[in-house]
């Protein structure tokens, strides 16, 4: 149901809304974590100045309904139940809903049934148009938004960011040549790697104020000569212009293959960079279609972890298991491998099918996908749930392994050797606690069945609640009052949002 015609002058609202899955609250445990919703924050930035904006994110704040004239809802596919959920509740309150991002783009029929409009594809040519139709009464239920040129891609509004974010988020490319066959990237933004001016991504970066930085392209650096020769103009401008953050980027394995690259990436602030290694065998990488792994093999992994640790950089690998050709002793040894490779953080999730990609289409025509009571089931797919099994394994069976993986890795005695090695690997303090940090904020949310107020459960540092330590943790916390009191004081204050 509309809102009644709107007079010109009007000030109309406009209520953003970042939905969460109730069913797995440990990826929104702690402030560390929790991302600001960056989709939503571009489309603020398209709306006419005679809209006021409000924003309700999960993360920090549970849906409530309120005054609105519109609502526009985000979702990936594990939040997908909830957005719904949401949307309901507004449109029994008469409220109009809009609804993008990743999981309407590439389930927008299914989408049409719980929202009043759906908008696919990037959003920026076709937002301003449903506002119009929107305004005068004409929106039309499905809008189509394709591949948009990056030119048309505005500065994120980040007046509307009220919660306490510690990262600032910030994109300066769209689109992935690798078409791997897990990822909806490719199906999402296409295969053209998109480049932002350099000067334009440099002036939104002085803009941002938060003290870590997240640059959440998905290729940060293109696999070619040019790509390289910009990646360097991007991090040697960060310098020039002084914009001290610490950042986080999301990389393929060419990361490494530059010393100059990696040199600026370090003097610009990157202490931290998560790269798709995804498995160590071919076989696995194969199953998936990792082709640039693939090309360059997987005994080159190894060398490209020493070069980034020479620049001081610690690295979030991250690692798929549930791979089809994968059993219990695969599984052992990717992490193994894992803990022996030289990767200091770990972000290990099960191979999920995620609706649009290539994985999901072989998966649902060959009759592999249990979880199909959808929308409901969408909730499980967050990558911490077997939603499929493999040519030796269960469903059932996968997760159950992957409970006990996730144990052995994300234990407080092992995060706390990786810490070590962390910081003997790269000499950098500010990269070995971040690394310690992202090992924490992981393994809360793989182990979050563990964690509760019960004598044999665990607390949010991965402590046994029954206070029983190793010799080896009893040891080493005189070591680490040491390094808190010497150099992490401050870092633990940018971490939490303090500073």
């Amino acid at each position: 149901m509309l809102p009644e015609y709107f007079m010109e002058d009007k000030k109309l609202k406009l209520l953003l809304v970042n939905p969460i899955n109730k069913d797995a609250v440990g990826l929104v445990n702690d402030p560390s974590a929790s991302f600001m919703p960056i989709g939503l924050g571009i489309i603020a930035a398209l709306v006419p100045d005679n809209w006021e904006i409000d924003l309700i994110d999960e993360s920090f704040e549970a849906f409530s309904p309120r005054k609105a004239d519109l609502v526009a809802l985000t979702a990936f596919t594990s939040n997908a139940p909830r957005a719904y959920e949401i949307a309901a509740i507004c449109r029994e309150n008469g409220l109009y809903t809009v609804m993008g991002g990743v999981h309407v783009s590439m389930m927008s029929h299914e989408a049409q049934n719980y929202v009043d409009t759906v908008i696919t594809g990037e959003a920026e040519l076709v937002w301003p148009e449903f506002l119009r139709d929107f305004k005068s009464g004409t929106p039309k239920p499905l809008y189509i938004g394709g591949v948009v040129p990056v030119g048309k891609i505005p500065h994120v509004r980040r007046d509307i960011f009220k919660y306490p974010y510690v990262n600032d988020l910030i994109q300066t490319s769209r689109g992935c040549p690798m078409g791997c066959d897990f990822c909806s990237v490719t199906q999402l933004c296409g295969k053209q790697y998109r480049e932002r001016d350099i000067e334009d991504v440099l002036d939104e970066m002085e803009k941002t104020t938060r003290p870590l930085l997240f640059i959440v392209d998905d290729h940060l650096v293109n696999n070619n000569k040019q790509g390289r020769e910009r990646a360097i103009r991007l991090f040697k401008g960060m310098v020039k212009r002084g914009i001290k953050r610490l950042w986080l980027g999301q990389a393929s394995m060419n990361f490494a293959d530059d010393d100059e690259v990696l040199y600026w990436a370090a003097k610009s602030g990157c202490s931290l960079i998560l790269l798709g290694i995804e498995a160590e065998t071919t076989e696995a990488l194969t199953d998936v279609k990792k082709r640039l792994n693939l090309k360059r093999g997987v005994d080159s992994y190894r060398e490209a972890f020493k070069k980034i640790h020479r620049h001081g950089i610690a690295i979030l690998g991250a690692m798929i298991f549930g791979m089809d050709s994968d059993g219990h002793q695969e599984l052992y040894a990717r992490r193994d491998f894992i803990l022996r490779s030289g990767i200091d953080a770990i972000q290990s999730s099960i191979l999920t099918p995620l609706p649009g990609t290539v994985l999901y289409n072989r998966m649902n025509s060959d009759n592999k996908i249990v979880l199909r009571n959808y929308p409901d089931d969408w909730k499980h797919y967050h990558f911490m749930y077997a939603t499929i099994g493999t040519s030796k394994l269960s469903r059932e069976e996968l997760q159950q392994t992957m409970q006990q993986v996730w144990l052995s890795m994300y234990n407080k005695e092992n995060i706390r050797k990786m810490m070590f090695r962390t910081l003997w690997r790269t000499r950098n303090f500010k990269a070995t606690y971040w690394a310690y940090g992202a090992n924490h904020n992981y393994g809360r949310v793989v182990l979050e069945y563990l964690i509760n107020n019960k004598p044999e459960g665990l607390n949010r540092s991965l402590v046994n609640n029954s206070g029983k330590k190793s010799l080896y943790l009893k040891l080493t916390d005189y070591v680490l009052v040491i390094l808190y009191a010497v150099s992490w004081k401050k870092m633990a204050a940018r971490f939490s949002g303090r500073m």
